[in-house]
């Protein structure tokens, strides 16, 4: 009990305006958390406490903080508990540019690192061979990886690529381009389709976020001057930390 009135105190849910209950505690905990009294990475107490701290009902509670979860004010862990989330700085990403992650974030003056899930060579799916135009018997390079920056997973990233252009996928560093370009064969033009997607379960999880959450997906070909497709790749983004940009012209 102790714990819960270091950060949220009696007055403070009866100052928390007009409404059910579990707004009230909503709106209390949001105070505490923009006052400073919980900061950010700062778990929350246990559902028991807050309601017999506030003399509510535990379905009242975690009302109240399946909304702030919702908002992206708090996020819930899986066998952790429910945190304060941390802030996230949100990228405006111009969709007229064919960079990397890695030089999209060193431009912005941010630290970039990627988790990798998948790499390696495999036998190309039905899709790949289609997509990237594979010969029979051919394999191609899988790259699965986590995109974080300042240590805020931004996106999770897919790629496929025919190992006639990526042998030694393992050999692949922070920047698949770079690799690429070291090999003479860095994509020059690539087109993009993008779709909304609710983030569930195993992906949320990666990427710090309430499952339900709002995220981006892009499906982007890649060619090379000569108009041979190189690169397959389909990302999800978090929608709270990214904006993508287009410029449009008359004419």
């Amino acid at each position: 009990m102790t714990e819960v009135a270091s950060f949220l105190s009696a007055d403070d849910l009866q100052s928390a305006g007009q409404g059910p209950l579990y707004v009230k505690l909503q709106q209390a905990l949001a105070g505490a958390i923009r006052s400073g009294r919980l900061k950010s990475g700062d778990a929350l107490p246990p559902e028991r406490d807050l309601a017999e701290y506030a003399s509510i009902s535990r379905v009242t509670v975690r009302k109240a903080v399946d909304e702030l979860v919702r908002q992206g004010i708090l996020v819930r862990r899986h066998g952790s508990g429910t945190f304060v989330a941390k802030p996230v700085e949100k990228v405006e990403q111009p969709l007229s540019r064919l960079t990397s992650f890695t030089e999209d974030m060193a431009r912005r003056g941010r630290t970039s690192r990627a988790e990798w899930f998948e790499r390696g060579l495999f036998t190309p799916s039905p899709d790949e061979m289609v997509m990237l135009g594979l010969p029979t018997g051919g394999l191609v390079a899988r790259l699965g990886r986590l995109r974080v920056a300042d240590e805020s997973p931004l996106a999770i990233e897919r790629a496929s690529i025919s190992a006639e252009f990526l042998p030694d996928p393992e050999n692949v560093g922070q920047s698949l381009y770079a690799a690429l370009e070291e090999r003479g064969v860095r994509p020059v033009r690539a087109m993009q389709r993008i779709s909304a997607k609710i983030i569930k379960d195993q992906e949320a999880e990666m990427l710090d976020v309430a499952s339900g959450s709002a995220g981006m997906t892009i499906e982007r070909i890649s060619y090379l001057p000569s108009g041979k497709v190189i690169e397959l790749t389909r990302s999800l983004y978090r929608a709270d930390a990214y904006d993508f940009v287009a410029e449009l012209t008359l004419g």
